[in-house]
């Protein structure tokens, strides 16, 4: 058989002649599968309704001047049900690495030919920041945002799911007022339609934990897309521990970090490592060096747990790591939150022999030192103050604050922020 043995298996359809479309041996289109109306990717089980993508006449996308966007393609979707053939909605596919897409919050961005990945440590120099668990934890993309212009009412794409750690959802503002969250699919596919017509830019907020491996992005075949280059806004730098990373948050424009920049009206760099936050001196050059008008580093818990510095080399560490921020950012506000609430910690010695109340003031110590030799932009800012014992029923485990405990840390710590930049 010309075709291969399974061209006349009625649960099988046949391409249609010269489609030209990427087919398995068995002849099971794997671009898109349509179920409930979801986009999925995979196999054909029963009843779901098969596409075959037809390169259109109108083969490549088009910038807003009419060009060629590189990585893209328009493609005309057959559906088969059962022989008849029904045409829907056209589809235009972007890359990930189309220069188009603007990866705000990343400080790399690795890109191959299977898929884009954004770092929240430099990948081309990965080798200088030790650590296996630190590393995956970096190509988490919480705070991490791909940015776009376009006119389409429709977006969607798939990310590639790394690893046993589930996906976050994704978040999608529309001229910077959020829209709607969507958990992904088990294949890792997300789904927006009917968006508000016209010219808008998109911000697409990628899930904050699990690796974030983009493979690409589709729109309405005939929209325009461009590089939306965002309102030119304060920077806002935040180093922490899982608290920061915030897995438990609902959503990733839902976590403290998020929450706090947008009510201040800053672009955010999220630096929170979960389980992760060990003042390591390569991640304190990395906060030297990035642009920042605010940073906010959140210390102790990871110390506490992990028994990472013991009371003789814990001070020495927060003095040298919060100096080497302030090298790259002389006169910028630094505000240092010691740990939040964590009962079960507070009066109980970790591995390194320090309780979490002798970290929170070991903490408050070096501020304290250091505004004393001439450091008049650090600022302390208690943890309890911002989720104390009273709190302590919106922690998920005891040292993670749920859904709620993000929004009340974000309400608590904003204004304490913007009144520490009135008078700066």
């Amino acid at each position: 058989m010309a075709g291969g043995p399974h061209c006349n298996d009625p649960v099988r359809p046949r391409p249609e002649p010269g489609c030209g479309c990427r087919m398995s041996r068995y002849h099971v289109p794997v671009l898109e599968v349509r179920a409930g109306g979801d986009v999925l990717h995979g196999g054909l089980p029963p009843g779901i309704v098969a596409m075959c993508h037809r390169q259109s006449t109108h083969a490549a996308g088009k910038t807003a001047g009419g060009g060629p966007l590189h990585g893209s393609a328009e493609r005309e979707p057959v559906e088969w049900t059962g022989g008849a053939r029904v045409k829907h909605e056209r589809r235009r596919e972007i890359r990930a690495d189309d220069p188009a897409l603007l990866w705000a919050g990343a400080i790399e961005v690795e890109h191959t030919s299977g898929f884009s990945r954004p770092w929240r440590l430099p990948h081309s120099r990965i080798s200088l920041f030790p650590g296996d668990m630190l590393r995956r934890r970096a190509a988490m993309a919480a705070g991490i945002r791909i940015v776009l212009g376009t006119d389409s009412t429709h977006f969607s794409g798939r990310f590639s799911p790394v690893g046993g750690d589930e996906l976050s959802p994704v978040d999608l503002l529309v001229d910077g007022e959020p829209v709607r969250t969507r958990t992904l699919t088990a294949e890792g596919s997300f789904r927006f339609d009917g968006l508000p017509a016209g010219d808008r830019t998109l911000e697409l907020w990628l899930p904050q934990f699990g690796e974030s491996r983009l493979r690409g992005l589709s729109v309405d075949a005939h929209a325009r897309v461009w590089r939306a280059e965002p309102p030119s806004r304060p920077a806002l730098v935040v180093y922490g521990s899982s608290i920061t990373h915030g897995r438990q948050a609902a959503s990733p424009t839902r976590t403290w970090p998020a929450l706090t920049a947008r009510a201040l009206g800053y672009d955010l760099t999220c630096l929170g490592y979960a389980g992760e936050c060990h003042l390591d001196p390569m991640v304190a050059r990395l906060v030297r060096d990035r642009p920042a008008d605010l940073i906010v580093t959140c210390l102790g818990i990871n110390v506490r747990s992990q028994g990472t510095f013991t009371e003789r080399s814990f001070l020495p560490a927060v003095l040298g790591f919060l100096s080497s921020v302030r090298d790259g950012h002389p006169g910028v506000p630094l505000a240092v939150i010691s740990p939040i609430v964590s009962p079960s910690k507070e009066n109980t010695t970790g591995p390194g022999g320090m309780t979490l109340a002798q970290i929170r003031r070991a903490v408050g110590e070096a501020v304290t030192l250091l505004g004393e030799h001439g450091d008049t932009d650090l600022h302390l800012i208690d943890g309890p103050d911002i989720l104390g014992q009273p709190d302590a029923g919106l922690l998920t485990d005891g040292v993670h604050p749920g859904p709620e405990g993000h929004e009340l840390m974000a309400r608590r710590l904003a204004p304490e922020l913007k009144n520490l930049m009135a008078h700066h």
